[in-house]
């Protein structure tokens, strides 16, 4: 397991939330593999991410849905579907049904700061 700075323990381990447009993978348009900051398990993959205009990394698959748990999350007054990694259960984002429709329709929205990139 990494070491988390406050930020990261902020968002990771206490359901909070980067700032819209902060994550330097926003732009990372690199091949590779997108990996939970805390244990390292693979999540996301290059050949999912879009630019979804939300100021997050967005993705319309996982890698293994095996690899990924999701919960509902009424939180904030709004009902949401958070998504964890289910080998360590550190909090990621949320998925919604508004991503490309030519795919799977879905748009994980992740914090990237959650995230590491791996290039392939």
């Amino acid at each position: 397991m990494a070491e988390l700075d406050e930020n990261e323990k902020k968002v990771i381990e206490q359901c909070g939330t980067e700032p819209r447009f902060s994550s330097e993978l926003l732009e990372e348009k690199r091949d590779g593999e997108f990996k939970c900051k805390k244990c390292g398990q693979a999540l996301f993959s290059s050949d999912h991410k879009f630019e979804s205009g939300s100021g997050w990394p967005s993705f319309y698959d996982v890698i293994n849905s095996e690899n990924v748990e999701e919960k509902p999350d009424n939180s904030h007054g709004m009902k949401r579907t958070e998504v964890i990694c289910s080998n360590c259960g550190a909090h990621l984002g949320h998925v919604f049904n508004d991503g490309p429709e030519d795919e799977t329709g879905l748009r994980y929205c992740i914090n990237g700061i959650a995230l590491k990139f791996e290039e392939a």
